[in-house]
């Protein structure tokens, strides 16, 4: 039986805001055309209800016209954002260093079909507590919202780590080109991408897709 595929999955720019929406949406059709791209996370600044549901309405499309799924997160978000992503027609909700309780919460609010995802998780405890509270995928990597991006290695070995043992899919997010082929090679379902390594100057994602096909060829 053949191995499964690798796809990939965009990460947006942190705070994108009603200002910036138009250009992500461009640079995601663009960069959905090219590569196989499976979903896409979407890092929302924090506003009102209203104006994030309008907001996601605005992007699903560019990721939902091409099959990938749109997943939500809303940096220090009092409200509720289950119900942005439900009125906005995203696919699913992501959370970072969740709180005790949290993923168990929204996994039975997500009773719908929704996506569930967890990420900031370099400790392996709380990776097997988010696997535990019934997410559809742990992430690995990602530069926090403060621009500070967690070590490489520490990634790599995570995700190696994760498929080792669990069956859970994960994300594991490259920030530099330099890491792709690392990450490819843990076997990961999920080779995940910071926003300047597919959108802006010198992003070239023609070229990580390649080695993506690249690295299955080979195995």
């Amino acid at each position: 039986m053949a191995e499964p595929r690798t796809r990939l999955a965009l990460l947006s720019p942190h705070r994108v805001d009603s200002d910036r929406a138009d250009a992500l949406a461009e640079a995601l059709t663009a960069a959905c055309a090219v590569g196989d791209v499976a979903a896409v996370l979407l890092r929302l600044a924090p506003a009102d209800e209203r104006s994030l549901v309008n907001l996601v309405k605005r992007l699903a499309p560019a990721a939902q016209s091409t099959g990938a799924a749109l997943v939500i997160t809303v940096s220090d978000f009092a409200g509720d954002v289950v119900s942005v992503a439900a009125r906005g027609g995203a696919d699913g909700v992501h959370l970072d260093k969740a709180r005790d309780g949290a993923l168990q919460d929204l996994r039975e609010r997500l009773s719908d079909g929704r996506i569930l995802g967890a990420g900031g998780h370099e400790q392996k405890h709380a990776a097997m507590e988010a696997g535990e509270a019934g997410v559809d995928y742990v992430m690995f990597g990602g530069i926090y919202s403060d621009g500070i991006a967690p070590d490489a290695d520490t990634v790599r070995e995570r995700a190696e780590w994760w498929v080792e043992i669990f069956e859970t899919p994960c994300i594991a997010v490259a920030h530099d080109l330099a890491q792709v082929d690392g990450l490819l090679a843990t076997g990961a379902e999920f080779l995940g991408l910071e926003s300047h390594l597919w959108m802006g100057e010198g992003a070239d994602i023609a070229a990580i897709q390649a080695l993506v096909a690249a690295s299955e060829a080979d195995t």
